[in-house]
Order: structure tokens, then sequence, then C-alpha cells
């Protein structure tokens, strides 16, 4: 039963972050804040929804720290690998001939958060890590450079690409402000009812396979999870919006490390990164490797592809995620 429930979180998530994604867009267009920025922010936001919800769920009821963490740095691997599933769906060329350069950026700064939480990690097993009260000193910084980080991504935006940003008729005529706020909470509300029984799934599957905690939040709740991005992501494919794809998956690895922060807040065992597996290290240099891959092939440019499927960066990424997925089943915690 325990699988059957993962399932149909899966598909709650995966249909109500869909329509969380299309809602927010229409709020950004009636309100008038401007789709390029808002639309980025929302996007990011919202699909990472689940793992903000599961996150709360795991430190404040559940009490799995391990799934909380794993959550997060396991959606982050998790989002590099869809990267794959554009590459293959982007039947014309490699996706990373055609993808801005200006995802570099985001994509340099997600190494940043992803690795002060690996290092943190590092020091919290070694009986270093600093701490103001029950937060670590790592949960401020990364509230720091989070900011930092949309506000040059901001100004980046508005200084080299507002001469490629085509304003349009209304795109929504048939759908209201009202309708849309109410949508947009319906959606919200099944994400959060199926966000808070996700680390309860998670630890009865790791119970009843004899599983490690670390695993299963790092690859079956984060999959799930990260279900709205890959709906999004795979619709912006679709309509070939390739540069709103690639920015929602690095704005959501962004967003998901700001979640550790708020995790942290809220775990009042201590420092969160002090109650953890110190596997979950492997998973934050498994995103750090990943996001340097993409990042080569982003500044690169390769246009070879394997029997015309994908090309050699898809598949160092796709063997770094089963990697990474076999290093934690078999020595996580």
């Amino acid at each position: 039963m325990s699988w059957l429930y993962l399932a149909l979180c899966i598909v709650v998530i995966g249909f109500a972050g869909a329509h969380l994604s299309r809602y927010g867009d229409v709020i950004a267009e009636k309100t008038g804040l401007g789709r390029s920025w808002v639309g980025l922010v929302l996007l990011a936001t919202v699909t990472s929804l689940p793992e903000l919800v599961t996150g709360l769920s795991a430190v404040t009821i559940a009490d799995v720290p391990d799934i909380a963490v794993g959550d997060v740095l396991g959606s982050c691997v998790f989002n590099l690998g869809i990267l794959v599933v554009v590459d293959f769906l982007h039947r014309d060329e490699p996706v990373y001939t055609r993808a801005s350069r200006g995802h570099i950026l985001s994509a340099g700064f997600g190494v940043i958060l992803i690795g002060l939480v690996g290092a943190s990690i590092v020091l919290a097993h070694f009986g270093a890590l600093p701490a103001i009260g029950h937060v670590g000193l790592y949960s401020p910084l990364i509230v720091i450079i989070y900011l930092v980080a949309m506000n040059m991504v901001f100004h980046y935006e508005k200084r080299e690409m507002a001469e490629f940003v085509e304003e349009s008729a209304e795109r929504y005529p048939d759908i209201g402000l009202r309708r849309a706020l109410a949508g947009y909470a319906l959606a919200g509300a099944f994400v959060v009812a199926a966000g808070t029984w996700l680390p309860f799934i998670g630890a009865d599957i790791a119970e009843e396979m004899g599983w490690h905690k670390s695993f299963v939040g790092t690859l079956l709740v984060a999959a799930a999870t990260s279900a709205p991005e890959i709906a999004v992501t795979l619709a912006a494919v679709r309509i070939g919006a390739l540069d709103m794809a690639i920015a929602n998956l690095f704005g959501s690895n962004l967003f998901d490390i700001l979640i550790v922060a708020i995790d942290d807040l809220f775990y009042l065992k201590g420092p969160i990164l002090s109650h953890v597996s110190p596997v979950h290290a492997i998973s934050a240099l498994s995103a750090i490797i990943m996001t340097g891959v993409a990042t080569v092939g982003l500044f690169y440019r390769p246009t070879a592809r394997l029997a015309s499927t994908v090309g050699w960066i898809s598949i160092s990424l796709l063997a770094l995620y089963l990697l990474n997925s076999y290093v934690l089943f078999r020595h996580g915690a």
C-alpha cells in the first residue's frame, strides 16, 4: 500500500504542479508585474513547493531530517538529470547548442549554494559546525547568497536579454485574476496535502524494504517532489520555450537549497545538518559535478550525438545520477 500511496502522491503533485505553473503565469500577467522576471521566480518557486512542504513536514511532524535533506539534495540531482530527458526530446539539435549562455550565472550560484551545504555536512560530521542557537551558521549565509543570486540574475537578464523579450498581446484573455488566484490556491492545497504525506510514506517504505532513509529521501521522495519540475519542463520543451525549461531547473535548485535554511529554522533539536547522515555530502558533490558538466555543455555547445539520441553531456549526467543513487543505496544511513 505504501507504494500505491507514493504513486498517488506523484500523480497529484505532477497534475497540481502543472496547474500551479500555469496559474502563476496568469497571475504574473494580470498583475502587470512582468512575465520575464516574475514568471521565472514563480515557476522555480512553485515547482519547488513540494520540497518545501515535504521538508517542513519531515522536520516538524515526522521527525525524519534525513528525508528532508535527502529530498532537497536529491531534487537538485534529479533536476539536473531531467536535462537528459530535455536533450532527448529536443530532436533538432543538442539542447546545449540552443540554450542561452546566461544560464551559466544561475548554475554558478547553484554550485556555491550546494557546495556550502555539502561542506557544512562534512563539518558537522567532525563536530566543527558553527551555529547560532539551534540554527547552523550556514542558514543565514544561504539566505544572503540566494538573495544576491536573484538580484544579480535579475539585473543580468534586464541588461543582456531585454531586447529579446517580445511583448505580446494578452495570452489569457479568458482567465481573470480572481479565477487565477482561486485556481492557484486550489492547486497549491493539493500540493501541500500530498507533500505533507510524502515523508511518512518514505519512512514506511524505508522500514518495509529495509532501505536507508537517506536513500529513500534522495531517490524516491525527491523524484516525487520533482514531479512539477518534470511536468513544467516537458511542457516548456513541447511549446519550444527551451530557455524557460532550463531556467526552471537551475532556478529550482537555487530555491531547493534555500529550503535547507527554512528546514533548519523549524528543526528545534539543533542544526539540521548535524542530525543527518554524512552520506548526503555525496549527493551535494554529485550535484556540483553535474552542474559543472552542464555548464561545460552550455559554454562549449557540443554538436555530436550518440546514435542521434543524446550528446556526451547528457550521458555524463545520467551516469552521475545513477552512480549517486547506487552509492546512497549501498552506503546510506
